[in-house]
C-alpha cells in the first residue's frame, strides 16, 4: 500500500513529484470548491490558478465550465449560504434565526447600493460637460469676487 503524503496545505502530493516529467493536473471535489469560492470572491483567473496550483491554461481547460458561470457565483454562494441558515433556523435554532436577519439586512443594503450606484451612473457628464460646468463654477466665483471688491470688501 503507498503512503499518502500531504503538503502543508493539506494538498496529497502526487507519486510522481520530483520525477521527470510533468504529471497529469488531477481535477478534485475540493479544487472545484475553491475555484467557485474563488469567483465568488471575485478573484482574477490568475490568483485562482496560483491558489490551487496549476498554470492559467491548465485552469481554463479544467474549470472552463465553472469559470463561464463568474457572474453567477456569488448568487449562487449567498442562495446556499441563506438556505443552510433558513433550514437551522426553522428547526428552532435562534441563533440561527438571528443571523437570517442579518443576512437579510445585509441583503437589503447591498440592493439599495446597487440600485444608488446605478443612478450615479446615470447621472455622470462628460468631459465637454464637465468643463462647462468648472467654467461656470469658475465664473460665478470671479464675479463674486469683483461684487465684494465693488462694495469695498476685498478679501485677501
Amino acid at each position: 500500500m503507498d503512503d499518502v503524503i500531504f503538503d502543508l496545505f493539506g494538498n496529497p502530493v502526487r507519486a510522481g513529484k520530483g520525477k521527470r516529467g510533468r504529471p497529469a493536473f488531477e481535477v478534485t471535489e475540493r479544487n472545484r470548491n475553491k475555484v467557485k469560492l474563488l469567483l465568488a470572491q471575485g478573484k482574477s483567473n490568475q490568483i485562482i490558478a496560483d491558489a490551487i496550483g496549476c498554470s492559467l491554461a491548465t485552469l481554463k481547460r479544467h474549470f472552463r465550465a465553472v469559470l463561464e458561470e463568474r457572474e453567477k457565483a456569488r448568487a449562487q454562494m449567498d442562495a446556499e449560504q441563506m438556505m443552510m441558515v433558513w433550514e437551522q433556523a426553522a428547526k428552532g435554532n435562534v441563533g440561527a434565526m438571528r443571523l437570517f436577519v442579518q443576512l437579510m439586512d445585509r441583503s437589503d443594503r447591498m440592493e439599495v447600493e446597487r440600485q444608488l450606484a446605478q443612478q450615479v451612473r446615470g447621472e455622470k457628464v462628460g468631459k465637454k460637460e464637465e468643463r462647462a460646468l468648472a467654467a461656470k463654477d469658475a465664473e460665478a466665483e470671479l464675479m463674486a469676487e469683483l461684487q465684494l471688491e465693488a462694495r469695498g470688501d476685498v478679501r485677501h
